[in-house]
């Protein structure tokens, strides 16, 4: 398969090598990534002023690998549009995260905002994050489990417009109990806001997260939590179809 491979983490992400690694075992891949930290960006694209890509080269990874000065959604729409325009892409795979995608965070996430914009440009995507519990993150084993969905994917046609989200637990790959399929949860941290320093009439203060440590049956969020890999397919189109109908008779 020719496959588009993007992240958020940027273009010398240890997580973007493990992944290149495994993929292009016997797959065509191109790497598309940001030339810098972009994670928590969401689905931001840039606007106003040019992008700049740059040739890269990785080393031990065959494929070609591009950095772009934007954001994960920005090197979906080069990869596409300019350097896999001629050859056509099979598949987006956005990657491997260094933390989960679980819950209401996915709506921040970089790395699910560039396999959304896979979706919206008529690519199938897939979505990979590798949960990071203090230093230890399995970006091997999260590699394998791309692997093996993406060869689920190709044998069972994925809609063009679908995105599988992809979480792996930072366990041993024998303790793994499998893969669910499963939704997406609530929120992963209670947001806070800590003040770190004071500057005349300007306050700056620094995200603070506490881990929510309450999450509904069924979810992401438990199955990750209790030694699953999650599997969650997700679509960009945000209408509340259940509403309609009702705002219709409220305007009408």
């Amino acid at each position: 398969m020719k496959i588009l491979l993007v992240n958020d983490d940027g273009i010398h992400a240890d997580g973007l090598h493990i992944l290149a690694k495994e993929l292009e075992k016997d797959n065509e891949v191109i790497i598309v990534a940001p030339d810098d930290q972009r994670s928590a960006c969401g689905h931001s694209i840039t606007l106003g002023h040019p992008l700049v890509v740059k040739k890269i080269e990785i080393i031990g990874i065959r494929s070609k690998a591009y950095s772009v000065s934007g954001t994960p959604a920005d090197c979906v729409r080069i990869g596409v549009l300019k350097l896999f325009h001629s050859e056509g892409t099979d598949i987006i795979i956005s990657g491997i995260n260094r933390g989960v995608n679980l819950g209401r965070d996915i709506l921040y996430s970089g790395t699910v905002s560039a396999a959304i914009e896979g979706a919206i440009n008529g690519i199938p995507s897939i979505a990979v994050s590798a949960h990071l519990d203090g230093e230890k993150i399995n970006y091997e084993i999260a590699a394998k489990y791309a692997r093996k969905v993406l060869k689920l994917a190709k044998e069972n046609y994925m809609g063009s417009n679908m995105v599988l989200n992809l979480n792996v637990p930072s366990i041993d790959n024998s303790k793994i109990k499998g893969i669910k399929v499963c939704k997406s949860g609530g929120r992963l941290y209670e947001d806070r806001y800590k003040e770190s320093g004071r500057n005349g009439d300007e306050v700056m203060y620094i995200a603070n997260g506490i881990k929510n440590e309450i999450y509904d049956e069924g979810t992401d969020v438990q199955f990750l939590n209790n030694g699953y890999v999650t599997l969650t397919p997700l679509h960009y189109d945000l209408t509340d179809y259940n509403t309609i109908e009702k705002l219709k008779e409220i305007i009408d």
